[in-house]
C-alpha cells in the first residue's frame, strides 16, 4: 500500500511539475474561491492570461492541494501562484508584490499585446 502511495505522490508531484514548467503563469484555484478569482482578474488586467488549474474540478485536486502544502503553498493552499516556475505565494503575496510595484517586472516577459 505504500508503494502504490508513493508512486502516486510522485505522479501528482510531477503533474504540478509539468503545469509550473510548461506555463510562464500558473494559479492553482478552486472555483467558488472569490480570491482564486480576484488575483486571476488582477492578472488579467495586467495583460497576461495566466493557466488558471481548478482543484475542485480535477479529479487528482485533493492530491495536487496536498502536495501543494507539502511544496510550501499556505494551509488552505489556493490560490496558489507560480510565477516563471516559481512560487510566489498566495493572496497576500501577490497583492503585496503588486502594491510595492515589483508584480509588474515578474510579469512583462509573459504579457500579451493588446
Amino acid at each position: 500500500m505504500k508503494r502504490i502511495c508513493a508512486k502516486w505522490h510522485c505522479f501528482v508531484m510531477d503533474k504540478i511539475q509539468s503545469l509550473i514548467s510548461d506555463n510562464g503563469i500558473v494559479i492553482f484555484s478552486k472555483s467558488t474561491c472569490c480570491l482564486c478569482y480576484a488575483v486571476t482578474i488582477l492578472f488579467q488586467e495586467l495583460g497576461v492570461e495566466p493557466l488558471v488549474h481548478e482543484l475542485d474540478r480535477d479529479p487528482e485536486g485533493w492530491e495536487v492541494e496536498k502536495a501543494l502544502v507539502n511544496r510550501g503553498c499556505a494551509s488552505p493552499p489556493v490560490p496558489a501562484v507560480f510565477i516563471g516556475g516559481n512560487l510566489v505565494g498566495s493572496t497576500n503575496e501577490v497583492m503585496s508584490l503588486h502594491l510595492s510595484g515589483s508584480l509588474l517586472p515578474m510579469l512583462r516577459p509573459y504579457q500579451t499585446l493588446a
